[in-house]
């Protein structure tokens, strides 16, 4: 199975993705690119920027990736 079809897999399960579920569960270091891979081929991917506190309480902003609502 190929990182492309891994990262639809994962959405797909789950819902989205983040960097480091990319990494943690399925071993992609380059989700971007992999996203961009994707969309290249035609899927709808959107990019949201989720902001958290890290373990030292500072603010942080990650992406997440989610397939595009086709009905919106």
């Amino acid at each position: 199975m190929t990182q492309k079809e891994q990262v639809l897999n994962y959405i797909d399960r789950f819902g989205s993705i983040t960097q480091l579920e990319a990494i943690r569960d399925l071993g992609i270091m380059r989700l971007a690119s992999r996203v961009s891979d994707l969309k290249r081929d035609g899927y709808k991917i959107k990019k949201t920027m989720v902001k958290s506190k890290n373990r030292f309480g500072k603010i942080i902003h990650y992406a997440k990736y989610e397939k595009e609502n086709e009905n919106a």
